[in-house]
């Protein structure tokens, strides 16, 4: 049987008059859409306008919340108490789902953005506490765990379907958590880096890190960012990469973990 995997791009991040990434692009080239909520990038117009286009083209919806930072985009790390961060979880999947129903569509999957998810790549308790609540909102979604990190072992202890997702555009530190930005090298830029890269590890059903390591995992999508300025011809590289290594590209089913 022919090895498949699902693409998806973090979008809906524009605002107001501000225009972030190309996602009519990334929607003719991705299987599925992570969609900003409105608390770290994003608004009400912005998140209709993105869930309609991607309900249109059959691209599976997902929501993507973040932490209340939109001045930081998400990126700046915040200390909350759990209930709160709990409720603010709650808070923009509800959205989500809300908007996605308007469109005709449904909220399929969830992913955490930006700081909240590097955070609970390294804590379980606090990965944990994110997926508990948004099933609580939404009992059938698929979390999108980043593979091999403490998000892949909270949603397994759940129980909950789960997606294990690596990065294109992103390089990885020895125990599969992403390269802090402020590193050299941590964001990957070329499209022909980034295509034969991801085939590889799909391939080989392994993360390659920097210092060349493969910590074997289930891979079941792949992230393609959509605010970097090469991010459509990456996408479109790694499709086309993982195409003709015989790969074929699908949305996700959500097997248990």
């Amino acid at each position: 049987m022919t090895k498949s995997v699902d693409l998806n791009a973090d979008m809906g991040e524009s605002y107001g008059p501000w225009t972030m990434g190309d996602d009519a692009a990334l929607l003719d080239i991705v299987t599925s859409a992570n969609i900003a909520c409105g608390m770290h990038a994003g608004d009400w117009d912005v998140m209709a306008d993105t869930m309609g286009a991607a309900h249109e083209r059959g691209v599976g919806i997902g929501a993507h919340p973040g932490f209340a930072d939109l001045h930081g985009f998400g990126r700046q790390r915040l200390k909350m108490p759990i209930e709160s961060l709990q409720n603010l979880v709650r808070y923009q999947v509800g959205a989500a789902q809300g908007m996605a129903r308007a469109v005709g569509g449904a909220v399929r999957h969830l992913k955490l953005h930006g700081a909240l998810a590097n955070m609970a790549s390294e804590d379980e308790r606090m990965a944990r506490a994110c997926y508990e609540a948004a099933l609580s909102v939404a009992p059938d979604i698929i979390i999108m765990v980043l593979a091999g990190t403490a998000q892949q072992r909270a949603a397994t202890a759940i129980g909950c379907p789960i997606a294990c997702e690596i990065f294109a555009d992103r390089a990885y530190n020895d125990d599969a958590t992403l390269v802090d930005r402020s590193q050299p090298g941590a964001v990957i830029h070329d499209p022909e880096i980034a295509g034969p890269r991801m085939a590889d590890m799909v391939r080989e059903g392994a993360i390659i890190t920097g210092s060349g390591k493969r910590i074997e995992t289930r891979i079941d999508t792949i992230c393609l960012h959509g605010d970097t300025p090469t991010a459509v011809k990456i996408a479109a590289e790694v499709r086309r990469a993982l195409e003709e290594s015989g790969l074929r590209v699908s949305k996700f089913d959500g097997a248990p973990g």
